[in-house]
């Protein structure tokens, strides 16, 4: 549920379980990787965890963008509106340079 005024999102219990098991994972590679910098580890090594850091990164940026759609975008169509749709245009443009 989105509140215009706002512009939050309550989402579910389980929902917010999902991202936040997620963001927790991203954050522990992003934990991991600063330790393997302090220890010194190979250059390589690390960069294979940036990636994987990356790409869990990538795939949260779907579930909101998904979800957003569904939910914000999809309502706003309904109510004859485009003013989501062009501020996801937007967003788009920016996150996709």
């Amino acid at each position: 549920m989105e509140h215009e005024c706002c512009k939050k999102r309550i989402r579910s219990e389980e929902e917010l379980k999902k991202l936040t098991n997620r963001l927790n994972r991203i954050e522990g590679q992003i934990r991991g990787i600063r330790t393997m910098v302090e220890d010194g580890e190979y250059c390589i090594d690390i960069l294979m965890q940036v990636s994987a850091a990356s790409s869990a990164l990538d795939s949260f940026r779907r579930m909101i963008l998904s979800d957003h759609i569904r939910t914000c975008v999809s309502n706003d169509i309904k109510e004859g509106s485009t003013e989501k749709t062009e501020e996801l245009i937007s967003v788009l443009d920016r996150i996709m340079k």
